[in-house]
């Protein structure tokens, strides 16, 4: 058999369910008491879930391009701490969850946001 892999774009859905992923991880940071000031604060917080949007999608191996700044420059001056980004992550594992991502591929985003912890943490 020579079946095409699916890759992880296709897992979360593709664009639509990505979008989805996301509006459920937005509503995750915005009840979390530990970041829902920096969301809430936010002057534009539809632009932050467009880029959101775009860069898991552009990061799974979607067709879209993400029009952001690099992690790096999108954290610098913001002082994240190591709890705000755990924090962060238990939500994405939570929208995941209800989003019915199985746990594989769960575990797959979560290894790829690991990753991105020294762009993120105190810079």
């Amino acid at each position: 058999m020579n079946a095409v892999a699916e890759t992880l774009y296709d897992r979360l859905g593709r664009r639509e369910g990505i979008a989805r992923i996301t509006r459920e991880l937005m509503k995750n940071h915005l009840a979390n008491p530990l970041v829902k000031t920096r969301y809430e604060n936010s002057p534009d917080l539809e632009r932050v879930e467009t880029r959101v949007v775009e860069f898991f999608c552009a990061g799974a191996g979607g067709p879209e391009s993400y029009s952001g700044q690099d992690m790096l420059t999108t954290h610098k001056g913001m002082n994240v701490s190591e709890q705000e980004f755990i924090t962060v992550i238990d939500d994405a594992m939570d929208a995941l969850e209800k989003c019915g991502v199985e746990p594989a591929t769960r575990n797959e985003v979560l290894a790829i946001l690991w990753s991105l912890k020294g762009e993120v943490i105190r810079v």
